[in-house]
């Protein structure tokens, strides 16, 4: 049974207002914090602006790509559930976590079963572990069932180029999924459309 459905790259006001007011919201929504490189990152005016909202019951979540400490500093009033670190090692992490009193999800990017047992080493500090590609901003694919060994009670999410109709797929899969790129139109928006099948399906399925 999957846990939970997060979308990622919101970047506009829009798609956000229809997710939050959604019968079948997600339970979390990420914003691209620092990272430039992706067409859905988000300044930080825009970033606030678009935070300033009822986010009901959806934990709002910060992806950080290796965070200096400005970054941190500057959204550590921000209305943020959780943050999602990439290239942070679990002394860092662990760091991060305790001085802005927020919870975590451990972003590690596999290619091969090493990757994925990197785990072990944020599984006491992380509250999720996210399994994503090598691609970050690109979308790409990975070997999902290189996560088939992983221990029941590892609170863990999947990304990595997931289409709308892999949902079928998954859904007897004890993780979290996270959708980004599949919920875009051709010029890299988010499609309300797109968002509104997922959402019914993930619903469906759920139940």
């Amino acid at each position: 049974m999957n846990k939970g459905l997060k979308i990622c790259g919101i970047s506009d006001i829009k798609s956000l207002d229809y997710i939050l007011s959604h019968p079948y919201p997600p339970k979390f929504v990420g914003f691209i914090t620092n990272y430039k490189k992706s067409k859905r990152f988000v300044n930080y005016e825009t970033l606030k602006k678009l935070l300033k909202t009822n986010k009901r019951n959806v934990n709002f979540t910060s992806v950080l790509v290796s965070p200096n400490d400005e970054i941190l500093e500057k959204i550590k009033d921000f209305n943020f559930d959780y943050y999602q670190l990439y290239d942070v090692d679990p002394e860092r992490t662990a760091k991060i976590k305790l001085k802005y009193k927020i919870k975590i999800i451990t972003a590690i990017t596999v290619s091969n079963k090493d990757d994925v047992n990197k785990f072990k080493d944020y599984s006491e500090i992380s509250d999720i572990i996210l399994f994503d590609s090598k691609g970050y901003h690109k979308s790409e694919s990975f070997d999902h069932r290189l996560l088939d060994d992983l221990p029941n009670n590892l609170n863990k999410m999947i990304a990595g180029n997931i289409q709308i109709d892999d949902i079928t797929k998954l859904k007897n899969k004890d993780f979290m999924i996270d959708l980004s790129g599949s919920l875009e139109n051709e010029n890299g928006e988010k499609d309300i459309n797109k968002i509104n099948k997922l959402l019914n399906l993930f619903q469906k399925y759920e139940n």
